[in-house]
């Protein structure tokens, strides 16, 4: 199976989500649109990943990629979408995106709506989910809500089809996620997170929570597949 991956900056891919693809023996492909780069035209699965920009920034790329996934959508391609891949899927399905109730950056406390779903199935009823954003994703009315948390949707899937976003990232690989605890200076809704103590409580968490990653990546492909 042919796995495109949407990447928008170097600290934000596919992460231990290329572990698993790899070890299945699927292949992936990554696409950066903000680099110029044509879509790829031929894949059999999309997953969407993050960045440090919004969905109403206004760059030109922005509109290729909103086309290709709005391709996938109707075309019923297999999705996942991450964070900002979450919101841009939301989007394309005919939703929209909006401020949280409040930033979520760090370890936060999620809450499974709808157990019996192909991916929910991998994740405790609760559990501490690590974020980063300050939008959330609003889907259309046919989609089917997954988890929550105290500020916002979490996880959704559109009705009927193997499409889903996800808020949190269960992507991130232990190196991405240093570094954004180290840049987290550069964005101000992080100005009052303390990053010594998130850098020290995520480093006995990451074990778990990338073998987490892996097994919903596996079931996102199970459910692709």
């Amino acid at each position: 199976m042919r796995v495109l991956a949407v990447v928008h900056q170097d600290d934000a891919g596919p992460g231990v989500f290329a572990e698993t693809i790899a070890a299945r023996g699927d292949s992936l492909e990554v696409w950066r649109p903000d680099r110029g780069d044509e879509p790829p035209r031929d894949f059999d699965a999309l997953m969407v990943f993050g960045g440090a920009m919004n969905v109403g920034d206004p760059l030109p790329w922005l509109a290729v990629e909103r086309s290709l996934i709005r391709g996938a959508v109707s075309a019923g391609t297999p999705t996942l979408g991450v964070c900002l891949g979450a919101q841009l899927l939301a989007e394309a399905a005919g939703g929209s995106v909006r401020r949280a109730a409040s930033p979520e950056i760090g370890w936060r406390e999620v809450r499974v709506a709808a157990g019996d779903d192909p991916l929910m199935d991998a994740l405790p009823e609760r559990f501490a989910a690590f974020s980063w954003h300050s939008y959330e994703a609003v889907p259309p009315p046919e989609g089917v809500t997954l988890a929550a948390s105290d500020a916002c949707l979490q996880a959704f899937r559109l009705d009927g089809t193997p499409q889903w976003g996800i808020q949190f990232h269960v992507e991130v690989s232990a190196a991405d996620l240093r570094r954004w605890i180290a840049h987290a200076h550069t964005d101000p809704d992080a100005s009052g997170v303390d990053t010594e103590a998130l850098l020290a409580e995520s480093g006995p968490r990451l074990d778990a929570w990338n073998e987490l990653g892996r097994e919903l990546c596996g079931r996102f492909l199970d459910a692709a597949t």
